[in-house]
């Protein structure tokens, strides 16, 4: 019984995602009173490491975040924050992050709530909405230091859900949002009504049942993006648990309801034959939103990771996240 209920819970939440930081910028202002740095030091990430010898911030709830920040070698035109997706950490945007810094973009992000090096339990959270604040957290922090440049955010996978409803949420905040495969809705095949109805049961009574973990090959058509995906041990490879999918499902009603009201400008990509977030949400997302500037380009054949796909098609990819937000950029003023 238990086997046909985690195949029914799989079916219901098919659509999951995936799911050189400098060092010495240390941004311990965020936290709204200064920790002393013994305190720093007794909180350690996952992996052992005191918080004082890493980039970090420390969210509502006292959780230690892992913060990467990538500076570009000329002023800043924009500042730009990466929303990573479920069981992945920041550390992997850093190909996309220097090549936005190519182009004059301060990029920063952190590992959300249970990722990679932040605190928190592995892949579990009681409130999707923590992940939301944490990212407008640091966006407040990053914004007290450039006040008067623009600020763009780019979401993959669960990522993308974060970032439509940061975006939702403080809509003057953003100058533009950048989707890759987001996790918009459900796959209205596998989540019916009462497969919904059979994950909320689930929930309450068995909140640590774990589902099937992610093929690492439907995030990639190259090899060695799989291999490293499969390699990394501050990615999360264990089961899902049905308590998190529950989770996902509520982002996905919340953006559902939110979609008719946006207003501000986006860009999706998405990969053709993604397997992992229904790109039919996307399709919806650019029919329901109310914004005149908006996008979304399908890149034919491409798994879930857009930017991490083959090499030119990733390469395609980052360049047209540069133009479009390069092109959003306000016009240089007089001499």
């Amino acid at each position: 019984m238990h086997a046909l209920v985690a195949c029914v819970l799989v079916a219901a939440v098919s659509c999951w995602l995936s799911g050189t930081a400098l060092s010495s910028l240390r941004l311990l202002a965020a936290r709204t009173a200064r920790m002393p740095e013994e305190a720093e030091d007794s909180h350690r990430s996952p992996q052992g490491v005191p918080y004082g010898e890493l980039s970090h911030i420390v969210n509502a709830d006292g959780l230690y975040l892992f913060c990467r920040y990538w500076e570009p070698n000329t002023p800043p035109k924009a500042l730009v924050f990466i929303a990573h997706g479920a069981g992945e950490h920041c550390g992997v945007y850093a190909d996309v992050a220097q090549k936005l810094n190519q182009h004059a973009l301060f990029v920063f992000s952190h590992d959300h709530v249970g990722h990679g090096q932040s605190e928190g339990e592995r892949m579990n959270i009681k409130n999707f909405q923590t992940y939301i604040r944490d990212v407008l957290q640091h966006v407040d922090l990053i914004r007290g230091r450039y006040p008067t440049l623009p600020i763009f955010i780019l979401g993959h996978s669960m990522g993308g859900a974060i970032s439509i409803l940061a975006a939702c949420e403080r809509p003057q905040d953003f100058a533009g949002v950048v989707l890759i495969g987001p996790m918009i809705q459900m796959n209205p095949e596998s989540a019916t009504p009462f497969k919904v109805f059979l994950a909320k049961v689930l929930s309450h009574m068995m909140p640590s049942l774990t589902l099937g973990t992610i093929d690492p090959k439907w995030v990639s058509r190259d090899p060695n993006q799989v291999d490293a995906y499969e390699n990394d041990e501050l990615i999360y490879h264990r089961g899902m648990r049905v308590s998190f999918a529950m989770q996902l499902m509520s982002a996905a009603t919340r953006i559902g309801s939110e979609l008719p009201n946006i207003t501000w400008p986006f860009y999706i990509i998405h990969g053709g034959d993604d397997k992992l977030c229904d790109i039919a949400g996307s399709h919806l997302m650019i029919n329901q939103a109310k914004s005149t500037d908006k996008k979304l380009k399908v890149y034919d054949g491409a798994f879930h990771a857009v930017h991490h796909d083959l090499p030119e098609t990733a390469e395609s990819a980052i360049q047209e996240v540069n133009t479009w937000i390069l092109e959003r950029l306000p016009a240089p003023s007089g001499p």
